[in-house]
């Protein structure tokens, strides 16, 4: 009976189309993220070492890749070499130790809402950085070029208010946790936001996550090229900063109880990063990716933005500064200018590709350059691992 059960369900979720399939995944995927914003903070306000914290959640996420990476990349995986070793560990420098490291410093001084907010300039900024690079080729006489310049001025402008201008208080929720479910969550005593924060230094902190996070991203391209292996390069990015944070946290942290868990909310916290944030979630994102493709996938990006705001709002009683919002709407509309632009500079590469092919006199006369496209590496995040 439970497999007639289960072959029914198959058939049922199979029956459901696919595009419905990838939206209802995304939703959840933007719900699973605003989440990991929020559990992060909690952790920090419950007094989680942020040396402690990402070890742990690194664990975690090594033993989930672990197996699919071994198993699933057999034949894909090339042998392991002094200079793989070398660009793993600086990968792992880059979008494990930084990346995370400055994710924690600057949500322990900002919020969740605006570390969300201030992501959505990750394609933005790793475009830019891309055509710093010449991996990118910014072309300003078309529209698709325009459209990513433009695109990028505002999520600098935007990222430059949230950083500079904090301004009033635009909206003061009740005091958090009055709801019904008070009773348990008070149990968490130091789970309400917490005080005497640097905002400014904050915001330095995510903008310097968000350019590790964009570095990774383009380090990636040639690394992947060699290395066509996307699950086994993860997971040795993942293995080094581990390896990292741990001599970092081993030097820094030397209260031998910062190691251990006071309460079942610490380890769910702990939990929730390295199996939901880094394990559930990187595999429906790849599989979104695949299905969707590149551009479809960050298009969701803000709906995470406002879901942690809901959730930040109603869990830990988060203010909203008119500088954040302001910062956040200019953000988001740069953010949808570059992705608007990938997919019109997408568009005319498809259209430039089937008149060269249409015309094969002419193809010699073409350069290879000339049609590839533009970055190799989609602007977005493939992997949880940075977050």
């Amino acid at each position: 009976m439970a497999d007639l059960g289960s072959a029914s369900g198959r058939r049922m979720w199979c029956s459901v189309p696919e595009r419905l399939q990838l939206h209802g995944a995304m939703l959840a995927l933007q719900f699973g993220y605003a989440g990991f914003h929020v559990v992060s903070r909690a952790a920090l306000n419950m007094g989680i070492s942020k040396l402690v914290f990402p070890v742990y959640r690194n664990i975690i996420a090594l033993l989930l890749l672990l197996p699919f990476a071994y198993f699933l990349e057999k034949k894909e995986r090339p042998a392991m070499s002094l200079n793989f070793t070398i660009q793993f560990f600086f990968l792992a420098l880059v979008g494990i130790t930084a990346n995370q490291g400055f994710y924690l410093l600057g949500l322990e001084n900002t919020s969740p809402t605006f570390a969300s907010a201030i992501q959505n300039s990750v394609p933005a900024i790793t475009f830019l950085m891309a055509a710093l690079l010449r991996i990118e080729q910014v072309r300003i006489n078309r529209k698709d070029g325009i459209s990513k310049v433009i695109g990028t001025i505002f999520c600098v402008a935007g990222a430059s208010v949230i950083t500079l201008y904090k301004g009033p208080t635009i909206y003061s929720p009740t005091p958090p946790l009055q709801s019904a479910a008070a009773p348990l969550l008070q149990s968490l005593p130091s789970l309400g936001d917490a005080s005497g924060k640097n905002w400014t230094l904050g915001c330095v902190y995510l903008i310097g996550h968000c350019l590790s996070w964009s570095g990774w991203l383009v380090l990636q391209a040639p690394v992947l090229k060699k290395y066509p292996a996307r699950l086994s390069v993860t997971s040795w990015t993942c293995f080094y900063g581990l390896i990292q944070f741990v001599i970092i946290a081993a030097i820094v942290e030397r209260d031998a109880q910062a190691w251990i868990f006071h309460s079942g909310g610490e380890v769910f916290t702990i939990f929730y990063a390295g199996v939901v944030a880094s394990g559930i979630a990187f595999a429906v994102q790849i599989w979104c990716i695949d299905r969707g493709g590149p551009v479809f996938v960050a298009v969701y990006q803000p709906v995470q933005t406002l879901v942690v705001a809901i959730m930040a709002s109603i869990a830990l009683g988060e203010q909203f500064y008119l500088g954040g919002i302001i910062g956040a709407v200019l953000i988001i509309v740069g953010l949808y200018l570059v992705l608007w632009g990938k997919s019109e500079e997408r568009k005319f590469i498809a259209l430039e590709k089937a008149a060269i092919q249409a015309n094969p006199e002419h193809t010699s006369s073409r350069t290879p350059a000339h049609i590839k496209t533009s970055l190799t590496q989609p602007l977005l995040p493939s992997s949880t691992e940075n977050v």
